[in-house]
């Protein structure tokens, strides 16, 4: 099957080659159906596994017609299929600055997607750029709902990378544009995950300023997520651990996107996280000994 599949290519290479011949009666080449003929190549030697020849056939299919920015995109996705991951990316993006030339701004967006979902598992980095600029696209097209979408996939591995002041930004930039289209019940999401990612950079003032924004939102005061974040800030405050573990351990937090989840469980209050004891009943004389007790638990740190 895979031999009949690679003679067939051949043959169509041999048709497209023909086509781009010129003679005393045949002046100009026949860039079209060359173009479809490398096509029907590219396609024969894809099922073959041929993928390098495959590659090979789509980029040619790409010169003889140069508006088809799918076939730049197919010879990308022979690259990946020979495992040559930054190869295939840069294919996939010259496809999709020729999909923005030609007006097809969505399909760019999409291809962007595409390429980030490929990268994710090798590069991190270059995963949230992709989904950085593919929600930039679909944002200048008005397509906020594909857009936010986009923008949440690159905040969660800024998470990851421990990128927390650009995880910021990109939370406050998704909460914005949750709030545009009205998607409230979001954006009580986001606050709650901005305040985890603030915690976890250690700027409480931050966290707190989140939550007493988001007042303004419909239905977000007296809500699971306004009550769970006042009662989180509130034993940070305090240094209350076992408040905080409580917080971070109920269903709300634990079933949020795992990068968020994880930044709840991890979360500890200033020093180790030692929780807060109250202060024993003094004693006639003022007992000296518990106080003395109390201090030692303490010591050497609070993990």
């Amino acid at each position: 099957m895979a031999a009949q599949k690679i003679n067939e290519a051949h043959e169509h290479i041999a048709k497209a080659e023909k086509c781009l011949k010129t003679s005393l009666t045949k002046w100009k080449p026949d860039f079209d159906s060359a173009a479809s003929e490398y096509a029907k190549a590219a396609v024969c030697f894809k099922n073959a596994k041929q993928y390098e020849q495959a590659m090979e056939a789509y980029l040619k299919e790409a010169e003889s017609h140069t508006e088809n920015k799918t076939a730049i995109e197919q010879a990308g996705m022979m690259m990946k299929e020979q495992k040559k991951m930054p190869e295939a990316i840069q294919y996939i993006e010259k496809a999709c600055m020729m999909y923005m030339e030609n007006g097809t701004p969505d399909t760019a967006a999409m291809a962007l997607d595409r390429a980030g979902k490929l990268i994710e598992p090798l590069n991190l980095e270059k995963a949230v750029d992709l989904y950085q600029k593919a929600a930039g696209v679909f944002e200048n097209e008005d397509r906020l709902r594909q857009a936010v979408e986009l923008l949440g996939k690159a905040s969660r591995l800024l998470v990851r990378l421990r990128r927390l002041d650009d995880a910021a930004v990109a939370l406050q930039k998704e909460k914005n544009m949750y709030k545009e289209i009205e998607n409230f019940p979001m954006c009580f999401k986001k606050t709650t995950a901005q305040v985890l990612v603030h915690l976890h950079r250690g700027d409480f003032v931050a966290a707190d300023k989140c939550v007493r924004e988001s007042y303004s939102l419909p239905g977000y005061s007296g809500s699971e997520d306004c009550v769970a974040m006042e009662t989180l800030l509130q034993g940070y405050d305090e240094q209350d651990e076992d408040q905080i573990h409580r917080v971070c351990n109920s269903p709300l937090l634990k079933y949020m996107d795992n990068d968020y989840a994880k930044l709840a469980i991890s979360l500890r209050v200033p020093g180790g996280g030692a929780k807060k004891k109250k202060a024993p009943a003094s004693s006639p004389g003022g007992a000296s000994g518990a106080p003395a007790e109390e201090e030692d638990d303490y010591e050497g740190g609070l993990c």
